[in-house]
């Protein structure tokens, strides 16, 4: 950049560099105004003078087009959303492991099931798990009931992704949430 140009916003990196303003030399250029809308062919002069008049800046999009794009655009709030794009994450989806015994109170395998719901509005499975110890395994179809249960209260948020089966000593099922 010659020296007497002034960059007002900092950018360092060509690769991505967008030219603004008057760093926009050739003419004349397709212009699209603040809101979207066709201006059509204008000679560069005319377009950063309407830019001025909107107190917005003149931005080249598309250089390798013939002629070249520009919209009338704020660049720093365009460049303020282009980062916060890069920063916005997806959403890592957790298993979460609910643990109840057959032996567990209704009130308590309540506060689970509410604990699943939780779980499944955030996106995350959810692994059911009614564990047997000594002579509970014994009495398996109370740990069945128990998850049957449980299944039943969360059928409208979330699928079932593995039906319930013994495993050793404990019993599971996982929940998917629903998509859409």
């Amino acid at each position: 950049m010659p020296p007497g140009n002034i960059d007002r916003h900092g950018s360092s990196d060509r690769s991505t560099h967008q030219r603004i303003n008057e760093q926009i030399r050739i003419s004349p250029v397709r212009l699209i105004g603040a809101q979207g809308e066709q201006l059509g062919v204008v000679p560069t002069a005319q377009a950063m003078e309407m830019a001025r008049e909107a107190t917005l800046d003149l931005v080249e999009v598309a250089a390798q087009e013939r002629p070249p794009v520009c919209k009338i655009m704020d660049y720093g709030k365009f460049r303020y959303q282009q980062s916060r794009k890069h920063q916005q994450k997806v959403h890592q989806q957790k298993l979460k492991e609910i643990r109840v015994r057959p032996k567990t109170g209704d009130h308590d395998v309540e506060t689970k099931i509410n604990q699943a719901r939780k779980f499944l509005e955030h996106k995350d499975k959810v692994l059911v798990n009614v564990l047997f110890r000594g002579r509970e395994l014994q009495h398996i179809e109370e740990g069945q009931r128990i998850i049957a249960h449980m299944l039943e209260k969360l059928v409208d948020i979330a699928k079932v992704e593995k039906a319930p089966s013994m495993e050793g000593k404990r019993m599971t099922a996982m929940l998917a949430p629903k998509v859409g």
